[in-house]
């Protein structure tokens, strides 16, 4: 029996060791948290409705129900034969070796002033006290945003930070509190969301008019302050609480070790998820560069179709299936549910097409839906949605 080692614990990285243990691969995942965090449900954790035991889920409990191995540990090097632990440990006992462990963050000047919601885990939780400070104060100065990187145009990540902004939006609007508390949104580049199209982008402008928020764009940052973002003008947003997500940068042990990589150290992949001359190694989600069309973006849904389609492209070369090939570039899309407390929208692009349809009341349900879906289906507990 192979051995297959993945590194990395996150959405891609649990759903290739799923799809590798149906064909009986001997499959150890490594990962520096010792949970699989379920991101687009943390959403709820700023405002109370989740909690964090809520968004987690064990990677021993998912490897009892699929039959792999788990090795709780930080990769600080990744190598073309190799790759070495925290502690130094060099590993080579390997018939195969995915990488799988996501990608760093830009560091901005006084990035310790802000807290990001697609970063550690624990930042969630940390964002929520303070969000809870100025609500027992009864006022505040609210703001939010995301960056991009010039290198890795699709390492953008804004879709959460939308959410939650609307999410906190809700609540404070439940509480009677909302005309207390100033929300300012803002982003490097001058039109955010426009990867979603026109519909989206105009439907987005009439959200926040309708809300009362305020949006600064199109202005690079270049500072943030324990009371607010400086930006490249000198103007300055006043802020009590920043929730800021930076555009994502190649990973540490990528960019450490001598894979083939991009000029942001994202890893070169085929489209069938093999790292460049290399037959035994592959990489998928957040760390590698994706072919593709200009408005292409890193979602959970298409690191889950590299994570099957690496799989698959494994056992065929083990003769355990039987074609060709399978790519992940057809599968490039946009898919977001975009939940917003009291009702969402479903935004979807694709070569032939961009779109945003409103779900009012609708839209909020489905996606407590399909988190309620998403862990059950990984524990085994329900049965598997098709492509899902």
């Amino acid at each position: 029996m192979k051995k297959v080692v993945v590194l990395g614990g996150g959405i891609a990285g649990i759903e290739c060791a799923i799809f590798l243990r149906k064909y009986k691969f001997d499959v150890e995942v490594v990962s520096d948290r010792e949970f699989l965090f379920v991101y687009p449900i943390s959403i709820w954790i700023p405002t109370g409705e989740k909690r964090f035991e809520e968004v987690i889920v064990p990677i021993t409990d998912i490897g009892k129900v699929y039959g792999f191995k788990f090795t709780k540990g930080a990769v600080s090097q990744v190598n073309r034969d190799s790759f070495i632990m925290e502690h130094g440990t060099i590993r080579k006992d390997f018939d195969y070796l995915i990488i799988a462990i996501g990608q760093e963050k830009l560091k901005h000047k006084g990035i310790h002033n802000t807290y990001s919601i697609c970063g550690k885990p624990e930042e969630i939780v940390l964002y929520r006290d303070k969000l809870q400070q100025l609500v027992q104060k009864g006022k505040g100065k609210l703001a939010f945003g995301f960056g991009g990187n010039p290198k890795a145009k699709e390492a953008i990540r804004g879709g959460p930070v939308f959410e939650v902004m609307f999410n906190v939006d809700y609540y404070l609007r439940r509480l009677g509190l909302r005309e207390n508390f100033e929300i300012t949104f803002f982003a490097s580049m001058a039109r955010p969301g426009e990867k979603l199209g026109e519909t989206a982008l105009k439907m987005m402008d009439g959200i926040f008019r309708k809300l009362k928020i305020k949006s600064i764009t199109g202005k690079k940052i270049s500072e943030f302050t324990p009371d607010g973002v400086i930006l490249e003008d000198t103007h300055k947003i006043e802020s009590d609480l920043t929730c800021f997500v930076p555009a994502g940068d190649g990973h540490p042990a990528v960019r450490s070790g001598d894979l083939p990589k991009t000029e942001a150290g994202f890893v070169i992949v085929n489209r069938y998820n093999q790292v460049e001359g290399l037959e035994n190694v592959y990489a998928m989600g957040d760390c590698v560069s994706l072919e593709g069309p200009d408005w292409k973006a890193k979602q959970g849904h298409l690191a889950e179709v590299m994570a099957r389609n690496t799989a698959y492209n494994i056992a065929l070369k083990e003769g355990l299936e039987k074609g060709e090939p399978k790519s992940y570039v057809e599968h490039i899309n946009i898919l977001c549910l975009m939940d917003m407390g009291n009702g969402g929208g479903l935004a979807y692009r694709s070569n032939r097409r961009a779109m945003f349809i409103p779900l009012p009341v609708l839209g909020h349900w489905m996606k407590k839906g399909w988190g309620v879906y998403y862990k059950l289906s990984k524990l085994g507990k329900i049965p598997r949605l098709p492509g899902m």
